[in-house]
């Protein structure tokens, strides 16, 4: 675990992501049952890959307040997706603001 959060910290959720993966791959299987769903949420939804991943239980899936962190992980991902585009928007021809 100490590995995992550090990566969180230094570099971001995407490569928490990949060393969740590498540390449990059997969990990483169970939870998302392929290979196209964890790539398509590394690439696009990374924060709601990790919160999926992080409050999935082997025994029941997701419930109860799991999803409020799964919501969560939602929003990280489009406030990181807006503010990209909210931060460069000098460079977009013609904006003016």
């Amino acid at each position: 675990m100490c590995c995992f959060f550090t990566a969180l910290i230094l570099l971001g959720p995407r490569m928490a992501v990949v060393v969740a993966w590498w540390l449990n791959p059997v969990r990483f299987a169970d939870a998302f049952g392929g290979i196209l769903w964890p790539i398509l949420g590394i690439i696009f939804l990374p924060w709601t890959t990790l919160a999926y991943l992080i409050v999935w239980s082997p025994t029941g899936g997701i419930y109860g307040l799991a999803w409020l962190w799964i919501g969560l992980g939602v929003v990280a991902d489009v406030a990181m997706h807006a503010g990209g585009g909210y931060g460069n928007r000098r460079r977009i021809p013609g904006y003016r603001g």
